[in-house]
């Protein structure tokens, strides 16, 4: 992104500080435009702001703004006005019905050029690679056979679809980007100014820097947290690990396991609520539900993902004689609090109206305005008028990738609905897979994976959604279920090999090797990999269900993981032979599955793989004549 010096950028910061207010006026008053109006502007400034700040390549015209790209950005401001200008003919005529004018197909074949052309800038070129193939599906249908066959699309109804009605670019993905996730990272960027990551970093720290495995629990405790702030599973690298993985490095652990840890711990900021991905908000709306249903289904398995992630730490840390840092280096946990305690209640606010039922546009508002509040309990951490600028235009920038993707996706959604693929994409899957719910998983897990290595989780979910969700439901999933396992895998693809990006940006911090921190990553993620396919077969992981089943399986499951990072790990009471190992995974699979006698099973086998430890210890005590 250009750091742009001067009028120039104090001109483009005007312009995001505009559409990050516009954004949250927007949501606040009764006068403004209608949600076409407000999908347009969003459209308009995410455009215009990816051509001033994002260059043609990478290194290209760092400081400056070439004439190229502002024709660019004028091109975009002019196809978005085209619509405000049409805007009765446009909202009120019946879209793929009624023939559009020469000039309508013309400003919408532009619009859409330049959203795959911002879309490649801002995050790459993969989700615009398959935004084309499905363009080109949406053509070649007629030249096609079996399941993929269809009448094919003209390039006036290809252009009505994707510009001029609400689902193709203007679709479910950009409105979430327009009225939700910008809000929320808004909030986020407050957050940030007002050093709540500093303080996460120093409570995680104070709590857990001086155990076993010290920094790489601090690891664990502050990227979860700082998850809040940036949504980001590289950006949550970047920040939290230049700090975590030289502390960890510094106490013992090997370059691969600090990269490994660093990156999963900040993958799972995107699963863990009360603020989530932009791809929750996202989920939200396909199912026609609210975000605080999906963060409270959300929550058990987040629970589980960082609690398998602490385990594994630890039983790493304790076999390998790692110590957490000394006494003196670490920050006293009452002093902390002391200062800057009160930063954890904007996420408290927060939490707490969307609990009550406040919608999340209001609650993100709300607690924004609760923090510029509360920050000035401490004069350290009061926010200044121009730290509240600076973040309106931060939040607002932050926002441009997602808003792209969205819009990009939006492409692909319409072809999909204007071709009916998703109707028979579900119906061939189902033929393909035999109605084998568990094959279907399988493909949806590795479509997952291999679509999140090429772009953010966002639009990898959303193509899961759009054509493999369907099948998994109509195979007997619960609608939160199917779309809660699309979306954790379109997350875990930033810490699996081959191309994993979050592992990547921690392995070039701690000098690691990138295969060997991958597989470890896989490792320590592995409950991340596992949980997915239980909370389908059994929603009371989601938390859906009788209380003392959800209970039942909470508690079960805790151990489960647990017992899981044993036997990956190797160790548990003490280092594991090759059986106790096997013991424990058998003994991780069947509790972490909520039902009665996988649970009662599960238990057994893990007492006796315990019992074996401790019996070889006492027989080792015996041998040397040391009892411990």
């Amino acid at each position: 992104m250009r750091s742009l010096p001067g009028f120039a950028g104090l001109t483009v910061g005007a312009v995001a500080v505009l559409m990050a207010a516009y954004h949250a006026y927007a949501r606040l008053t009764v006068y403004a435009p209608d949600q076409h109006a407000l999908l347009y502007l969003t459209l308009a400034f995410s455009l215009a702001l990816s051509f001033l700040l994002w260059p043609r390549r990478k290194g290209g015209t760092p400081d400056r703004v070439p004439w190229s790209d502002l024709g660019l950005a004028a091109l975009s401001l002019a196809c978005v006005g085209y619509m405000f200008v049409n805007y009765d003919y446009v909202v009120n005529r019946y879209p793929t019905a009624h023939p559009l004018r020469a000039m309508d197909m013309v400003v919408g074949a532009l619009a859409v050029l330049l959203v795959l052309e911002a879309t490649r800038r801002t995050i790459g070129a993969a989700l615009p690679i398959v935004a084309l193939t499905f363009l080109a599906y949406g053509f070649a249908g007629p030249y096609l056979f079996g399941w993929l066959y269809h009448r094919g699309l003209s390039f006036e109804l290809a252009i009505d679809q994707l510009y001029f009605t609400t689902e193709g670019i203007f679709g479910a993905p950009l409105t979430v980007a327009g009225t939700y996730v910008i809000l929320f990272i808004i909030f986020g960027t407050y957050l940030e100014k007002s050093g709540a990551g500093q303080f996460f970093m120093n409570f995680a720290n104070a709590i857990a820097g001086g155990a076993r495995g010290g920094p790489g629990k601090v690891a664990v405790v502050s990227s979860s947290l700082f998850g809040t702030i940036s949504g980001s599973a590289v950006a949550n690298v970047m920040v939290d690990g230049w700090l975590t993985i030289p502390m960890m490095k510094k106490t013992g652990f090997k370059p691969e396991a600090a990269a490994a840890i660093e990156s999963v711990a900040s993958t799972g900021g995107q699963i863990m609520p009360p603020i989530m991905g932009a791809a929750a908000f996202v989920m939200a709306e396909f199912m026609g539900t609210s975000y605080t249903a999906v963060m409270i289904a959300a929550a058990i398995p987040a629970l589980f993902y960082y609690g398998a992630l602490f385990a594994a730490i630890h039983f790493n840390a304790v076999r390998s004689g790692l110590r957490g840092l000394p006494r003196e280096e670490l920050p006293i946990l009452g002093q902390i609090m002391l200062r800057q305690a009160h930063l954890f209640l904007p996420v408290i606010v927060l939490l707490a109206l969307l609990l009550i039922g406040f919608t999340p546009t209001y609650g993100a508002i709300i607690a924004t305005v609760a923090l510029v509040g509360i920050s000035w309990l401490r004069p350290q951490t009061g926010l200044t008028p121009r730290d509240c600028i600076l973040a309106l235009r931060d939040g607002a920038m932050h926002t441009v990738p997602v808003a792209m993707a969205c819009a990009c996706a939006g492409i692909v959604i319409g072809i999909v609905l204007q071709t009916g693929l998703a109707l028979r994409f579900t119906a061939f899957l189902i033929d393909f897979t035999s109605g084998s719910l568990l094959l279907a998983l399988l493909i949806t897990m590795c479509a997952g994976i291999i679509l999140g290595m090429g772009m953010p989780t966002t639009p990898a979910y959303i193509m899961q959604a759009a054509l493999l969700v369907p099948a998994i439901i109509k195979l007997g999933v619960e609608p939160m279920a199917a779309h809660m396992f699309a979306f954790y895998f379109s997350c875990l693809s930033a810490v699996t090999p081959p191309v994993a990006l979050a592992v990547y940006a921690a392995a070039s911090i701690a000098g690691a090797g990138l295969w060997g921190a991958g597989v470890q990553a896989v490792k320590f993620a592995a409950a991340g990999f596992i949980v997915p396919f239980f909370f389908v077969f059994n929603p009371a992981l989601l938390f859906s269900g009788p209380w003392p089943e959800i209970l039942r399986a909470v508690l079960t499951g805790g151990i489960g993981v647990v017992a899981l990072a044993a036997g990956l790990e190797g160790y548990f009471l003490r280092r594991a032979s090759w059986l106790e190992r096997v013991l424990f995974l058998a003994a991780a699979l069947l509790l972490i599955d909520p039902a009665a006698l996988t649970d009662t099973i599960g238990a057994g086998i893990l007492a006796f793989g315990l019992v074996l430890q401790k019996l070889r210890g006492e027989r080792a005590a015996v041998e040397t004549g040391f009892r411990p």
